[in-house]
């Protein structure tokens, strides 16, 4: 079981209530927990994702009441595309998925994680409105260039740059 640590905005959204939400930390994993925060851009709905301990994110843009509801659906398969969209091998990106099985669900938790989810917020609504809104065809290359930028939480790596550490050379 992995945990996806909601925002307020995003549990309500979502239908989740107290008694849905868990208290207790996930066995080890890889990758661990998720951040998730509901955004509006150009006032279409949006799931940003930040992974705790990596900072490895993305955004879902412009998905609909129904498709949030089923959270855990738009989690996997983004973050599937997402990895191989960043040349992470086959096997590694099954190794990874293989964790989310089973998902539950939190309240935020982590500050440091809350601070910079933020701040790839700002950068993503940025973006996005730049390229053209949220049913343009460059959000893949946002959801990248993202990822290949220093975040101070975790001593200004690239957040794929964490990723790839955490799974040694095997992705290399």
């Amino acid at each position: 079981m992995q945990l996806i640590q909601c925002s307020k905005k995003l549990q309500k959204e979502i239908g989740l209530k107290k008694g849905d939400l868990v208290e207790s930390c996930p066995k080890f994993s890889f990758l661990g927990s998720w951040h998730a925060n509901l955004l509006h851009i150009s006032r279409k709905k949006c799931v940003l994702f930040v992974n705790d301990k990596t900072l490895f994110n993305f955004i879902v843009a412009g998905v609909s009441r129904e498709e949030i509801r089923k959270i855990d659906v738009l989690f996997t398969q983004n973050l599937s595309c997402v990895l191989l969209s960043e040349g992470i091998p086959e096997e590694v990106k099954e190794k990874v998925m293989h964790e989310y099985r089973e998902i539950k669900y939190a309240n935020t938790s982590n500050k440091s994680v809350i601070g910079s989810m933020n701040d790839l917020a700002f950068h993503y609504k940025h973006h996005i409105l730049s390229e053209g809104g949220v049913h343009s065809a460059g959000i893949p290359g946002i959801i990248h260039k993202l990822n290949h930028m220093p975040m101070g939480a975790i001593g200004y790596k690239y957040p794929i740059e964490a990723l790839k550490e955490l799974y040694g050379s095997t992705i290399y």
